[in-house]
């Protein structure tokens, strides 16, 4: 997958679209299922979106979608879960933790993937250079159509109130304008 730079310095991923929506005591993350190496469609049904903790006990509280490197968001979900499991549950402490580690571990620090994460109190933004972003209005989006789904997002949520209709409205503008996004939408729900 390429990558570049989008205004705010954060990495902007090439071949998806991810969007998390919380709004009314309900949260959502999205995603798209098209994997692209260049101008190729490698994959277009990958879930870029799962719940975490569900080995737990607890049914999955936890939600999060990823931009980037499969393998490398496969890594940071795991570590996730752990801090989960470390933090009791604790999702903001667990997203700091898991955060430090990212980017101060050799290892960790080469992974290139950016993640939306949210349980039912927060929705948050997870990047390498240590960031922990708590999104104003509730609504966050990452990858090479984050820009379109947040705008349709930010346009929907004076009209509607569910925000799986906002999410997956705003994915599907996002299709219409990001060729490295498809229709092919993940939806988890806390």
């Amino acid at each position: 997958m390429n990558h570049s730079n989008d205004s705010h310095g954060l990495i902007q991923w090439h071949g998806t679209t991810i969007i998390g929506v919380k709004k009314g005591g309900k949260t959502v993350i999205a995603g798209d299922g098209q994997v692209s190496m260049g101008n190729t469609v490698m994959k277009p049904n990958a879930k870029k979106v799962r719940r975490l903790g569900a080995n737990n006990g607890d049914g999955g509280s936890v939600i999060a979608g990823f931009a980037g490197a499969t393998a490398d968001a496969f890594t940071l979900f795991e570590r996730l879960e752990k801090k989960l499991e470390q933090h009791r549950g604790q999702l903001m402490r667990a997203a700091v933790e898991l955060a430090k580690d990212w980017r101060t571990d050799k290892y960790l620090r080469n992974l290139e993937a950016l993640m939306i994460v949210a349980d039912k109190d927060v929705l948050l933004i997870l990047t390498g250079n240590g960031d922990v972003l708590e999104p104003e209005e509730g609504i966050a989006a990452i990858g090479s159509g984050g820009n379109y789904a947040l705008s349709a997002a930010k346009a929907l949520t004076e009209y509607e109130d569910d925000p799986e209709k906002i999410a997956r409205r705003a994915m599907a503008v996002a299709a219409e304008v990001c060729v490295f996004t498809n229709d092919r939408v993940t939806v988890e729900v806390i």
